[in-house]
């Protein structure tokens, strides 16, 4: 869920209002800009999807993704999934406030009710959903590994699950699970950022990293040379889907979302955010 990155940005807790002109935040993470309403959402008046604040939708988000979730060139949120959020938000009646924190930090702040979802792809692994409920997917993955530009190792398993190589990954990730169990013998070096796993790895100091293709892609864009693709089998390093994260037992948030994904699927909206920031084809996706 991701995704050149930024270099680390530490946890730094601002919330974003993003259906406002304006951007703020308190020391508590939260704004009071945004759009205006009468404090309650859609489904009636009180706080039927149980929000943190009533009346907004509180997201938390690790903004270091580009193009699919990261802080543009005037500091507030961009990308595919800042875009569904605006319109999740919208056809909510909410207010929507993003709070901006480390990948690491995002499942402890949901369980911690400081926020009522976390927007970051993340999939629904088995470990997660102990703690965590999750949507339906959102956003489709292809997992590569980059390698540097001039290496000429074969895409098997044999040639990269090795003790002498190390791979670079984004900390607490799916992708970075996925090439543990697959690479058990090569070491990990782990990072807030796939951006600084991908750095890692342009300096030489890792074999190689892995992360989502379009991260790659994007890194290659802004470091001409220095690492390039090495596509496995799908068998190894699979296509997986990246969900919104809610609190566990709130199933009216979970439903709102499901019934939202599925609507704005069947109408062609997720595949031209997708599209437009992407930059590439808007991959199949469950089938609702």
């Amino acid at each position: 869920m991701n995704r050149a990155r930024k270099l680390s940005i530490a946890a730094i807790g601002i919330c974003v209002a993003l259906v406002a002109t304006a951007c703020s935040s308190s020391g508590g993470g939260t704004s009071n800009n945004g759009n205006t309403n009468s404090g309650s959402n859609s489904a009636g008046g009180g706080n039927p999807l149980g929000l943190v604040h009533p009346g907004t939708l509180t997201v938390g988000m690790n903004l270091t993704s580009k193009p699919q979730m990261y802080l543009d060139e005037n500091g507030k949120p961009a990308g595919y999934d800042v875009l569904l959020l605006n319109k999740l938000a919208a056809d909510l009646h909410l207010k929507l406030n993003i709070v901006n924190l480390s990948f690491d930090g995002l499942i402890p702040g949901l369980q911690a009710q400081k926020f009522d979802m976390v927007s970051s792809g993340l999939s629904d692994t088995p470990e997660r959903e102990k703690v965590v409920d999750f949507s339906r997917a959102y956003v489709p993955y292809q997992i590569e590994l980059a390698v540097p530009a001039n290496n000429n190792d074969a895409a098997t398993v044999a040639a990269w699950n090795k003790s002498s190589v190390t791979i670079a990954g984004l900390k607490g990730s799916n992708d970075a699970d996925i090439a543990k169990a697959q690479f058990p013998n090569a070491k990990q070096a782990l990072f807030p950022t796939v951006n600084e796993a991908l750095l890692d790895l342009a300096t030489g100091r890792a074999s190689a990293a892995v992360a989502e293709s379009f991260l790659i892609q994007q890194f290659m864009e802004s470091n001409p040379g220095k690492v390039k693709q090495l596509p496995f089998d799908n068998s190894i390093l699979p296509t997986y889907y990246g969900a919104y994260a809610v609190q566990k037992g709130n199933t009216a948030m979970k439903a709102a979302l499901d019934s939202w994904i599925c609507t704005n699927q069947a109408s062609g909206f997720m595949k031209t955010s997708y599209e437009s920031t992407e930059k590439t084809t808007f991959p199949a996706m469950p089938a609702c």
